[in-house]
């Protein structure tokens, strides 16, 4: 009797495994659906900004799609039939996406409050730049942190690490691979944007710090101190921000292992 219990717990662990480790893809597919819906909406948006841009409608109040900016499109008329239509149907396919896009947000918000994403979504939105949102995202793409054995393994696998060219005693290195999860590489390149500014919490910022240890509240303030102070002296010394806010979102990809590593 006992070799038999021994046995029949195998295949019942083992099913156990294989269940959270599919419930965990199901959740990284839903949030990848989310990251294709924005890409398709940035891509609806230059198609409407272009054809308004074409016909001589410029917005000048500051930046785009802000709500300005839609206040201004809405008001937006054309004599011609012909291009009144055109108008109508870019703006139904934007508006259209925002609406699917807030639809996936609202279906993801209980896989990340409970079960295994809660606390790490918790530590990582403490950090500037890594909203809740953006925190489920990176959550669900990496899953388990701690099979990153250092922090560069974790920007390896980003592809925000620079390629290298070597030839005898003679190494040289270029732009970064990019040969990593994309998904994970843009939000921590659209995070690392935040730290252009000075240092600072602001409201949504201690907010979301209410729920987190001091310890996790310590780590992300180090954080920001560091990054915002390397995307200056960065961007004092090259030409283009992208290359600055690529060298920070390698560097934040380090700090946010380093929190989940501890």
């Amino acid at each position: 009797m006992h070799v038999v219990s021994h046995t029949s717990i195998g295949p019942v662990s083992s099913f156990r495994c294989t269940s959270r480790r599919r419930g965990k893809e199901a959740i990284r597919d839903l949030a990848r659906t989310r990251a294709d819906l924005v890409i398709d909406r940035t891509r609806a948006r230059h198609r409407l900004s272009k054809f308004l841009l074409r016909h001589g409608e410029v917005f000048r109040g500051g930046k785009q799609w802000t709500m300005a900016h839609e206040t201004w499109i809405a008001h937006v008329c054309f004599p011609e039939p012909a291009l009144s239509t055109t108008f109508s149907h870019y703006r139904a396919a934007l508006s259209s996406l925002d609406a699917q896009i807030s639809a996936v947000e609202s279906d993801l918000v209980p896989y990340f409050t409970v079960g295994p994403f809660a606390e790490a979504v918790g530590r990582l939105s403490a950090y500037r730049g890594v909203t809740e949102m953006g925190a489920r995202l990176l959550s669900a793409e990496v899953c388990d942190w701690r099979r990153f054995a250092q922090a560069t393994t974790l920007m390896g696998f980003c592809g925000l690490v620079p390629s290298e060219y070597s030839s005898g005693e003679r190494t040289s290195r270029g732009k970064i691979t990019k040969a990593g999860n994309v998904h994970l590489r843009c939000q921590l390149v659209e995070a690392a944007w935040a730290y252009r500014y000075h240092p600072a919490v602001g409201p949504q910022m201690a907010k979301r710090q209410e729920r987190c240890s001091p310890e996790t509240v310590a780590r992300a303030w180090r954080a920001q101190l560091h990054l915002c102070g390397k995307f200056r002296r960065l961007a004092a010394r090259k030409s283009s921000n992208k290359i600055v806010v690529t060298a920070v979102a390698r560097e934040l990809a380090g700090f946010l292992w380093g929190e989940m590593a501890a």
